[in-house]
């Protein structure tokens, strides 16, 4: 599968938004953020320590932000499109951030919630560890 990449700009905050809002519901998240919303965090985002890459085959199909720091990248948001999913995407995408655009030899982390069985999968076929289990109470 050949697949481009660019790193993406404020040109490509309403498609970042719309995405990340279709990820949010997909993970089932309980972010209450609209897509106007998440455009303006996005925005902040990108202006500060994230960066974000949008892959492309005729069309973009999927997104990773990502917040490089000394010795670690940590993986916010790796999103494909719905149409494109189960389809090696995800896998190719996850390749390039790893092998073209971050550093070798860094710590690389990712949070998936447990209830995303398809997700934690994923993470763990592409050769994330289990590290740590968050906990919470909801309020009633």
């Amino acid at each position: 599968m050949k697949l481009s990449w660019c790193v993406a700009s404020a040109a490509d905050l309403a498609l970042l938004a719309e995405w990340n809002h279709q990820l949010i519901h997909d993970e089932g998240h309980h972010n209450p953020m609209t897509v106007a919303e998440l455009a303006e965090r996005m925005k902040q985002w990108l202006q500060g320590e994230y960066r974000a890459v949008i892959f492309s085959d005729a069309a973009p199909v999927a997104y990773a932000l990502f917040k490089p720091d000394a010795g670690l990248i940590h993986l916010r948001q790796l999103f494909v499109r719905r149409d494109r999913r189960r389809s090696e995407i995800g896998r190719r995408s996850f390749e390039i951030l790893r092998d073209e655009i971050w550093p070798p030899g860094v710590r690389l982390t990712v949070e998936v919630f447990c209830q995303n069985h398809s997700g934690v999968d994923f993470w763990r076929s592409v050769g994330y560890r289990d590290y740590c289990l968050t906990l919470e109470i909801m309020p009633p």
